[in-house]
C-alpha cells in the first residue's frame, strides 16, 4: 500500500525513518510511548502512507483547506456541495450564539459570504449532535438575522428586503446522527421551506447535511462520478487505492496530497497534532456518551411521569371502589376480596387503603 502512494508522493518516509526521528527526541519518543498499540500505528500509518492523510484533523484541514490561503479550494467545494458555481468573497466573523462546549465537537465552522451576497456557514462535525434539526435552524435564524442587520446598516434608507440572500447551513458529519443511519443509501440531504399548495415564496433558509460515514460505505468501491463525490472522497476516505483513483481522475486533489505529506514531513507537528485528535476524540466521546444518557434519563422522567399519573388515576378508582362497598356495609374482609380479585394486586396492598 505504502509503494502505491510513494509513487505519487516520493517526499513520503519509510516506518524506520519516522521512527528514527521519534528516537532523536526524548519528549517524541515519551509522547509516542504514552500512545496505546493501536494509535502508534495508526500515526506511522499516515506518516509513511500506509494510510492515507486523515484530512479532517484539525490541523491538516485549516492548512490545506483555509480560504484566506487558497480561496479557490472552498469555491470548488462549495460549487460542487451547491450544485452551482459560487465564489467567496470574504470570510466572515463568526460570531454566532454557538454554545461554547460545542466547539469541541466541531473540525470546522466557519461562516462566508458568496459573490451574489448569499451566506454559507460550513461546519464539519466529528460526533453528529444531538437534535440537528433544532440547533441548525438556530444558528441559520443567527446568520439570517446577522445579515439583515449587517446589510440594512450598510444600506441604510435605500434597505430593501430584496437585498438580504439566502443562509446556507452545511453540516457535514465524520459521524453522523441516528437519524441518518435510517437513509444507509443516502448521503446528501437538502433541505428548504415549501408550501403546502404551490405556492412559491422565496425564504431564505437552506440546509445541507452530509454523512460522510455513510457517504464512504455507500461508495465503496465504486467509481467517483463527479465533482461533489471528488470533494466527499477527499475527505473522508485514506484508503490508498481510493486515494489514488481519486488524484487520477481529478488531478488538482493531488497538490492538496501532496501539501498534505509535506506537513508529516515535520513530525514533531504531525506528533502535536495527533495527540490533540486522540485528547479530541476521548473529550467528544465522553461529551457525546453524557448527551445521549441525558436523552435517556429525559425519557425515563417522562415515563415515570406517566406511570405515577397512571397509578394515581388507579388509586382514585380504588378509592372510589372501596367507598362504595363500604356504603354497601360489606364486610371488610369480603371488600379486601373483592378488590384482590378486580385489580389483581395481594391483600396486604389493599389493607393500606383501608
Amino acid at each position: 500500500m505504502a509503494a502505491k502512494l510513494k509513487e505519487y508522493f516520493p517526499m513520503i518516509r519509510e516506518r524506520e525513518e519516522v521512527l528514527a526521528v521519534i528516537a532523536k527526541d526524548s519528549v517524541l519518543q515519551d509522547k509516542f510511548d504514552s500512545w496505546e498499540p493501536e494509535q502508534q500505528e495508526g500515526f506511522l500509518n499516515i506518516c509513511t502512507g500506509v494510510k492515507g492523510l486523515k484530512l479532517l484533523y484539525d490541523g491538516f484541514f485549516k492548512e490545506l483547506m483555509n480560504p484566506e490561503y487558497v480561496p479557490e479550494r472552498l469555491n470548488d467545494f462549495l460549487s460542487g456541495l451547491l450544485g452551482q458555481n459560487v465564489k467567496v468573497v470574504k470570510v466572515l466573523p463568526n460570531d454566532s450564539v454557538r454554545i461554547a462546549d460545542e466547539s469541541s465537537l466541531l473540525i470546522m465552522d466557519i461562516v462566508v459570504e458568496l459573490e451574489d451576497g448569499s451566506i454559507a456557514n460550513v461546519e464539519m462535525q466529528k460526533i453528529g449532535y444531538l437534535f440537528p434539526g433544532q440547533r441548525c435552524a438556530c444558528y441559520s435564524a443567527d446568520l439570517l438575522l446577522r445579515q439583515y442587520k449587517r446589510v440594512r446598516g450598510e444600506k441604510k434608507k435605500m434597505f430593501s428586503y430584496r437585498n438580504i440572500k439566502n443562509v446556507y447551513t452545511i453540516v457535514l458529519f465524520e459521524k453522523s446522527p441516528i437519524e441518518f443511519r435510517e437513509y444507509p443509501d443516502a448521503y446528501y440531504h437538502f433541505f428548504e421551506q415549501k408550501s403546502d399548495t404551490g405556492l412559491k415564496i422565496e425564504l431564505l433558509q437552506k440546509y445541507i447535511f452530509i454523512p460522510l460515514d455513510i457517504f464512504r460505505n455507500s461508495r465503496q468501491n465504486r467509481d467517483i462520478k463527479d465533482k461533489k463525490d471528488a470533494w466527499l472522497s477527499l475527505l473522508s476516505s485514506d484508503e490508498p487505492e481510493t486515494i489514488i483513483r481519486l488524484i487520477e481522475a481529478y488531478p488538482e486533489f493531488r497538490e492538496i496530497y501532496k501539501e498534505g505529506y509535506e506537513i508529516c514531513l515535520n513530525v514533531e507537528r504531525v506528533m502535536e497534532m495527533f495527540s490533540k485528535e486522540l485528547y479530541e476524540l476521548d473529550r467528544n466521546t465522553v461529551q457525546y456518551m453524557i448527551d445521549e444518557m441525558q436523552d435517556t434519563i429525559d425519557a425515563q422522567k417522562d415515563e415515570i411521569t406517566g406511570l405515577q399519573k397512571e397509578c394515581d388515576k388507579m388509586l382514585s378508582v380504588l378509592s372510589g371502589t372501596i367507598s362504595i362497598l363500604r356504603n354497601l356495609n360489606i364486610s371488610e374482609q369480603e371488600i379486601i376480596t373483592r378488590i384482590c380479585e378486580q385489580y389483581q394486586i395481594d391483600e396486604e396492598q389493599v389493607r393500606k387503603y383501608l
